[in-house]
């Protein structure tokens, strides 16, 4: 692993598809096209046989054969929010080319296959369905609830993938010939929180995925003058879902996890009346299952009792829910000795981001390390991490990479 030519490469492809902006690597655009040519770019002046396809997912994998089939896979993602950071997603790509590329100029088969693979549509920006290639691959992907989805300028999914190939009723057999043989699935992102600058840590384990529930709550009161309606006469339905937002962040802290409401409508929108619609997603996480049910059954009850006391009704509707994703235990071991003994943090961190990593830990032993992120920040051109911890969290993923290569998932 050399830490200084992987920056080298993610501040190369920061300079092709981005800008002062941000990041431009939209999934299914010319500006991902353009990055995903940086990195065949890449793979190709690697020395010693590579093979590069794309599956039916579209999905890039560059694989160096071993002396075994058994294959350790390694990725992440290099599309992008619009006006995106530099190293969401491309840092755990990039660090997997850099293995890929010690491995190739060893100049003999590894012990094991090595796989470089960018996930297509990881951030799920322009039809909002995340994991998506990772999730095909997986086989978790429910093709009849994409195959509807379009984008804001009415262009549907299957129109937009087909034209890089890939059909959307296909998509399921992304692993058919490729899963079987994969024993471990490694992965490097940044931390996209706070804790690890707090404690200037460089880098650490991550021990899961949390769990999350994701609800849209429409309560429906009766819209009304803002000056000649009595207050007791309301049916304020901002009202209601004010007490919801309010209420959230006590359940969230009682049980140890996070719960936000990041977006409220009300009609009519006006000044001057009563609210007789609100509408709010609300969007719940944590680590263990057993506290994330107890918190949705908790926030039920509030919304419910805001809807009573406001005189409104409430609907709700689940828009999208994944239970919590527990990594490897040996893995998540061997990450954490990595990281140790990259002088990085002893205790392994839960994500409170969903990553490709959660779809594969599904049906593969998976883990994954965190490199610092400056503020928290992240989705941002303002994202960054300081050089010296992108280089010791890229020490510690070529650590834990070269030992599941050379012995296999611990137990």
């Amino acid at each position: 692993m050399d830490p200084a030519r992987a920056i080298a490469d993610l501040r190369e492809l920061a300079a092709r598809t981005g800008g002062p902006d941000g990041a431009r690597r939209v999934c299914w655009t010319p500006e991902w096209e353009a990055a995903r040519a940086f990195l065949r770019e890449r793979v190709a002046s690697l020395g010693g046989p590579v093979e590069v396809s794309v599956d039916a997912a579209g999905n890039l994998w560059a694989v160096v054969a071993g002396r075994s089939p058994e294959t350790v896979a390694l990725g992440s993602h290099v599309d992008s929010v619009p006006a995106g950071g530099w190293l969401d997603g491309a840092l755990g790509v990039v660090a997997a080319l850099e293995v890929l590329r010690g491995v190739a100029e060893e100049g003999s088969p590894p012990p094991r296959t090595v796989a470089l693979v960018d996930w297509a549509d990881e951030e799920g920006a322009r039809f909002g369905r995340s994991l998506l290639g990772s999730s095909a691959f997986a086989g978790s992907l429910d093709v009849e609830a994409v195959r509807g989805l379009s984008d804001a300028e009415g262009v549907t999914l299957p129109d937009a993938l087909a034209s890089y190939e890939v059909s959307v009723e296909e998509m399921a057999l992304a692993g058919v010939d490729r899963l079987d043989s994969l024993c471990a699935y490694l992965e490097l992102h940044i931390e996209q929180g706070p804790v690890l600058e707090a404690e200037e840590q460089p880098c650490a384990a991550v021990v899961g995925c949390v769990g999350v529930e994701r609800h849209r709550v429409v309560f429906t009161g009766a819209a009304a003058h803002a000056g000649t309606t009595p207050m007791d006469r309301r049916a304020d339905a901002g009202v209601a879902a004010a007490q919801v937002m309010v209420g959230l962040p006590e359940i969230a802290s009682r049980h140890g996890g996070v719960s936000t409401a990041g977006q409220l409508s009300l009609e009519p929108g006006i000044a001057t009346a009563v609210p007789g619609e609100a509408e709010l997603v609300v969007d719940q996480r944590h680590l263990d299952a057993g506290a994330l049910s107890a918190m949705l059954s908790e926030a039920a009850l509030l919304w419910e009792s805001a809807a009573v006391s406001e005189n409104c009704s409430v609907k709700v509707e689940r828009i999208w829910s994944i239970e919590p994703v527990p990594f490897h235990p040996g893995l998540v071991r061997a990450a954490r000795e990595a990281c140790v003994d990259a002088g990085g943090r002893d205790e392994p961190l839960p994500s409170g981001a969903l990553h490709d990593a959660a779809e594969l830990a599904r049906v593969v032993p998976a883990a994954m390390v965190f490199s610092s992120s400056v503020g928290g920040v992240s989705h941002s051109p303002s994202e960054d991490t300081a050089e010296a911890d992108l280089q010791r969290a890229l020490v510690a993923f070529g650590t834990l990479a070269t030992r599941v290569i050379s012995d296999g998932v611990p137990s």
